[in-house]
């Protein structure tokens, strides 16, 4: 599933299109009726988490956009000779396990931060699935044959059309009417307001690092990916309590967390992929042999995990024991 860094991307995609006028729709969803969407203007793009949020008006009136509308489009164009600009994505991998995780996220939802209003609004809610993606302007084509041996594209679930002629397209994303964003920005790992001393204190409870680094309510953006990364990057054990650690073990965490997020998306902006030090390897940086365990609560979401016995060393509870892993 996109983690914090590609929605922020994503919505780099969007960003030239607010203040335009949606004119002609399609897509597969049946999520909304698709056709609500059609002469409305996209007034606001934005991220929170691993959600990205389009906000839409009514188009009647003058149709020029209004001045925050004209800030964001001139930032927008300011950026249009950079890396970041024309850069499509789409999320494609080949891990054994993706099937299994998607249909995990699917089936728990316990670590993603619930929407503060449910009811019908002004913005659309998109969260994309394992191999979700935005493109701009194009679609997007098929790479290789089906297990049918057919070429078949991609099929949208969401084309918008605006009046200046260009169009997005979603792909592989669930979609609902809402109010507001479901997510405080203060628990955003991407956003200038991530409040570090909130995450701290999340950090420090009993409980197994490896969860609570999950929890959207506190890591808003922060995934699979990156919590096997700066583990590892902060020399710390998945299962280790946070209770156990030293503040400055804690801190250095953090920074990791943050430093990590922000490189992940500065290199997406330059087209480059992820080079990882622990996920999904055999072998650490360091040529030790990489254990792999399935961790999460007991009853609950479990995701795979990957971590070196010699870099990161189990930190022992007050029993004396290690934790336990479960393979």
């Amino acid at each position: 599933m996109p983690e914090g860094p590609s929605v922020r991307k994503f919505q780099l995609l969007t960003s030239p299109f607010v203040g335009q006028v949606v004119v002609k729709v399609g897509g597969s969803t049946r999520k909304i009726n698709v056709n609500d969407l059609n002469t409305l203007r996209l007034q606001d793009s934005q991220v929170h988490g691993k959600n990205l949020y389009l906000a839409f008006v009514a188009a009647e009136g003058p149709l020029t956009p209004t001045a925050e509308e004209s800030l964001l489009q001139r930032e927008a164009a300011s950026g249009a000779s950079s890396p970041a600009q024309g850069v499509q994505e789409q999320v494609c991998a080949s891990w054994t396990h993706a099937q299994d995780e998607e249909l995990q996220e699917l089936q728990h939802s316990r670590f993603e931060a619930p929407d503060l209003a449910e009811s019908p609004g002004n913005r659309l809610r998109f969260h994309f699935g394992l191999f979700g993606s935005i493109r701009a302007n194009e679609f997007s084509r098929a790479n290789r044959a089906n297990k049918k041996g057919d070429w078949k594209d991609p099929v949208p679930r969401l084309v918008l059309h605006f009046r200046s002629g260009g169009f997005l397209v979603f792909y592989n994303c669930r979609m609902h009417w809402c109010s507001s964003p479901g997510a405080d920005p203060a628990s955003d790992i991407l956003s200038m307001e991530f409040h570090r001393g909130q995450a701290l204190d999340a950090l420090r409870t009993p409980h197994p690092i490896c969860y609570t680094l999950l929890d959207q309510r506190y890591f808003s953006g922060l995934g699979n990916i990156i919590k096997n990364e700066i583990l590892y990057l902060a020399g710390i054990h998945p299962l280790t309590q946070g209770s156990l650690l030293a503040l400055s073990a804690l801190e250095r965490l953090l920074d990791c967390a943050v430093r990590f997020s922000s490189d992940w998306l500065h290199s997406k902006l330059r087209g480059e992929g992820l080079h990882p030090h622990i996920y999904q390897k055999k072998q650490c940086p360091l040529g030790h042999a990489v254990m792999k365990g399935a961790l999460g609560p007991s009853g609950g979401f479990k995701r795979l995990t990957w971590w070196c016995p010699q870099c990161q060393p189990a930190v022992l509870s007050g029993d004396g024991d290690p934790p336990p892993v479960t393979e």
